[in-house]
């Protein structure tokens, strides 16, 4: 048996987003968008849902002179949320 993994991790998205953050200092919106091939919505929702549980925290900021949510957002998964992050992606391999 395999250690239980936190139902909110079991959307696919979010646990692409977290398994991407955990091989990085930090990435914007844009970079998680493209490299999850997630819609900015959907995107959106999910990022949220992470941050209020969590797993990332969230840096908005402006691009230019101009406020822009889609710019220069960082995510950053803190140490301890990196270590249950691989903790749960090791469950997930193990299971397979």
């Amino acid at each position: 048996m395999f250690p239980k993994l936190d139902p909110i991790l079991h959307s696919e998205l979010r646990l692409a987003v977290v398994s991407l953050l955990a091989g990085v200092e930090s990435a914007d919106f844009t970079y998680i968008k493209k490299q999850t091939g997630a819609t900015a919505g959907n995107l959106s929702v999910q990022i949220d849902k992470l941050s209020s549980a969590g797993y990332i925290t969230v840096e908005k900021g402006f691009k230019g002179l101009k406020w822009d949510p889609f710019g220069k957002n960082y995510r950053q998964l803190p140490p301890e949320d990196f270590r249950k992050a691989l903790r749960c992606i090791e469950a997930v391999k193990a299971a397979i």
